[in-house]
């Protein structure tokens, strides 16, 4: 909370530099910091996908991505990082951005034994789903992870990290096909390092072992989307560009090996890199954000067995770090004596200048003869160390190794490091193989040919591309340095207790070893020999002026009201500075302690009064409450008696309703049973009449119904026969009848036979004739 008040009182950003030891705890420290300053800074409620939601998931996909198991520590962040955390004029988060710095590389492809690789590879081969997708199974089976034998970690499940991992990329904005893709190419990454090579049929050639690698190699292509036979050509061969033409130079086995675990590395990168920056396109960043605070978690000074190029960037690192923080704590301190013109002596403390100088000097400095020596594919380990030996042969801070001719030791702040100098050259090449770049930017899936954006044509006529490791590590820590510069730092020392990562054990050697390294005693022993403890003229008296109200009429300015302050209370160990006062350790205890008596004397005095006040008002309102009791218990009785008499009343009016109401209802009973008997007499009476009437009605309706039938019945009788009758007469006549016209029609059909027989035999004779007529020969 007073980082964010400072921030706003004085609209200077902050930030807090994490620094200790590896497996110190900075990691967990640091994201103890963003959740609090997340906390406290968050965003107003409605708002859908937070920033600082975002920011704080992004710690764990980071971490996935980042971070290994080492040595000293289970979750080691093998990658610098530093989160700009944004806000705006109302103290809200607005935006963030998140810096990563020398990302360690080599990790991917080798490992050492009790180490572990990244820790989404094993969270990858855990899930079983994705694992029988990717034709992944236990980590033991592939190369880039079975170099060391450790694959769980204690207290940690890789399945359950897994799921942590999805919902982080969900809640960072990584859509699912992209989460599909990353996974992807993790597991190509792992079955590209199980690809192995026999020499070839041509001499320094070399090809796929067996059908093992021919299957891994496969797996691969098919991972990565791209041609299985270009894949295997980028392996083992690569293409020289001439005046002439292309040439096609084959590789050997070693050189087969190597181009995988540097296309491995690569891809790695890419994706790391990738990750980083969809982070900060789905976080945002606020442009008109004008106040920020940083938080840097970055890898501790490391001394291992073995140190390499990594352990020589990571303390080179530190060293920058431990200067920054001499400039803040020793140097400006004693520059703001002197701004302010006090009476001091010059306090020796230890400065690294001179490290920093041998490491990134130039024309001539450590990283300086590695590029140079980096430029000449001649050079090896033991012409890099002779020439460095040459140049610093009287350097106090470099040593060399009595039985190696390549190792050279630094005395950096934390202690000295010896550094093998088998590998820094190759480490220190970052060659970028053009054949990898084209390969990956023509593979059919987005997200991997997103990663591979085609080298401009400049670039892809050389087979490699040479990029200093070492220099652009001393780039982006400068522009770091310059970052933290421009904020006001804020200093966090993580001290590991003990080296065997054990609750409630303390190794006093190791602590005091680690504070000592780490300037926090240099600290103390600064902050005592001079004056740690300094106010504004304005601010002292602010704070210190009632001790002596006496001279807070006007009358005197600040400094000369505290010099009358200081006096008065007979205080020798400070001195006034021009707009300052410098006090000597334990001084302002005394003030603080006067100041808190003059408090505690008015506290009393307001105390005294104030239960003068709440006496009085409680006595006001005791007596108060007397008369009310009083008057209540007064009016109680008067009302009881009122009661009583009222009761009275009104059981003699109740008894004078209640034998009203029995005489009534007696009668009212009597009269409504003289009523009902009547109405039932009277409706028995009514009742039999009515049945007589009905009775002879129907009756009367009986017999005329009856005398209808009988006449109706009679004149249907009748009535059929006289119908019978008049059929059997129409049928007599209808006979005589049709015997009539029977007779007709016989006659009239002989004649109609005679008429046709005529027409017919005359019909003949006619054309008789005219046959006769036509054989006669015209005259």
């Amino acid at each position: 909370m007073f980082l964010l008040s400072l921030m706003h009182l004085t609209g200077k950003s902050q930030s807090i530099l994490v620094s200790g030891e590896s497996g110190a705890g900075k990691t967990e420290t640091t994201k103890l910091i963003m959740q609090y300053l997340t906390f406290v800074g968050g965003r107003a409620a409605g708002d859908d996908r937070t920033v600082e939601q975002q920011v704080l998931e992004s710690n764990p996909l980071l971490e996935a991505f980042g971070n290994a198991r080492t040595v000293r520590n289970d979750n080691s962040s093998r990658f610098g990082k530093f989160v700009e955390i944004q806000f705006d004029s109302n103290g809200r988060i607005s935006g963030a951005a998140i810096r990563t710095y020398l990302l360690e590389r080599s990790r991917v492809v080798q490992i050492t034994d009790p180490e572990r690789n990244y820790h989404c590879f094993y969270q990858l081969c855990s899930f079983e789903r994705d694992a029988e997708k990717y034709k992944l199974g236990h980590p033991s089976h592939f190369h880039y992870l079975n170099q060391s034998k450790v694959y769980e970690l204690d207290g940690v499940r890789n399945s359950e990290e897994y799921l942590k991992t999805r919902r982080a990329m969900d809640i960072v904005g990584i859509s699912h096909a992209d989460q599909e893709s990353i996974f992807r190419v993790l597991a190509a990454i792992l079955h590209v390092g199980n690809i192995e090579f026999s020499p070839g049929k041509e001499h320094d050639s070399s090809a796929v072992k067996n059908d093992k690698s021919r299957f891994h190699l496969q797996m691969a292509a098919d991972l990565f989307m791209c041609d299985v036979d270009l894949l295997l050509a980028t392996l083992c061969t690569r293409s020289i560009q001439t005046r002439e033409g292309s040439i096609i130079k084959v590789l050997d086995c070693n050189a087969a090996v190597a181009g995988r675990d540097a296309l491995a590395k690569t891809v790695y990168a890419r994706l790391f890199d990738w990750l980083v920056d969809k982070i900060n396109m789905s976080v945002g960043q606020d442009i008109n954000s004008k106040i920020q605070i940083g938080v840097l978690d970055i890898y501790g000074f490391e001394c291992f067995k073995d140190n390499s190029f990594e352990q020589f960037c990571i303390n080179f690192a530190n060293e920058k770090l431990q200067q920054h923080f001499n400039e803040h704590v020793f140097k400006m301190e004693q520059e703001e004596y002197g701004k302010e013109e006090i009476n001091w002596s010059y306090i020796e403390f230890v400065d690294n200048q001179d490290v920093l100088e041998l490491i990134e000097k130039k024309p001539i400095g450590i990283i300086a003869l590695l590029d140079e020596a980096c430029m000449f594919p001649k050079s090896t380990p033991e012409t890099f160390s002779t020439k460095l030996f040459q140049h610093f042969r009287s350097h106090p801070r470099l040593g060399k190794e009595k039985f190696s001719q390549t190792d050279f030791t630094v005395s950096h702040y934390a202690g000295k490091v010896t550094y093998h100098t088998d590998t820094f050259l190759d480490k220190n090449r970052d060659y970028v193989v053009v054949e990898h770049c084209n390969l990956l930017s023509s593979s059919k899936c987005p997200f991997v040919s997103g990663l591979f954006p085609l080298l401009p044509e400049e670039s892809s006529r050389s087979s490699y591309k040479f990029s200093s490791v070492a220099a652009r590590f001393k780039q982006q820590l400068q522009a770091l340095m310059e970052t933290l510069n421009s904020t006001e730092p804020h200093y966090i020392r993580c001290v590991k207790p003990n080296s065997l990562n054990r609750p409630q054990i303390f190794e006093n050697a190791s602590v005091i070893h680690q504070l000592r390294c780490g300037g926090v005693l240099e600290a103390v022993r600064i902050s005592l020999a001079g004056y740690p403890t300094r106010r504004t003229y304005s601010e002292f008296v602010d704070r210190f002026g009632l001790i002596a109200p006496e001279f807070m009429d006007g009358s005197y300015d600040d400094k000369a009201a505290t010099e009358k302050i200081l006096q008065k209370l007979k205080l020798e160990n400070f001195q006034l500075g021009r707009t300052k006062v410098f006090l000597r350790a334990g001084q302002i205890g005394i003030l603080d302690s006067r100041r808190a008596e003059v408090l505690d004397n008015a506290a009393k005095c307001i105390q005294r009064r104030l239960r003068t006040f709440i006496t009085r008002q409680y006595f006001t309102i005791l007596r108060s409450a007397a008369f009310s009791l009083q008057a209540c218990c007064r009016g109680h009785i008067a009302r009881k008696i009122y009661a009583a008499k009222r009761e009275t009343a009104a059981a003699i009016s109740i008894q004078k309703y209640i034998r009203m109401w029995l005489t009534r209802h007696a009668h009212l009973k009597l009269n409504f049973s003289a009523i009902t008997i009547q109405s039932h007499v009277r409706g028995f009476v009514t009742r039999q009449r009515f049945l007589h009437v009905k009775e002879h009605r129907a009756a009367t309706f009986v017999q005329a119904f009856w005398r209808m039938s009988k006449a109706r019945s009679s004149f249907l009788r009748h009535q059929t026969s006289i119908v019978a009758i008049q059929c059997l007469w129409r049928c007599k006549q209808a006979k005589k009848e049709l015997r009539r016209l029977s007779k007709l029609f016989r006659k009239f059909y002989i004649l109609s036979l005679l008429y046709f027989y005529f027409v017919s035999q005359l019909y003949l004779t006619i054309n008789i004739r005219i046959m006769y007529l036509e054989t006669i020969p015209q005259s």
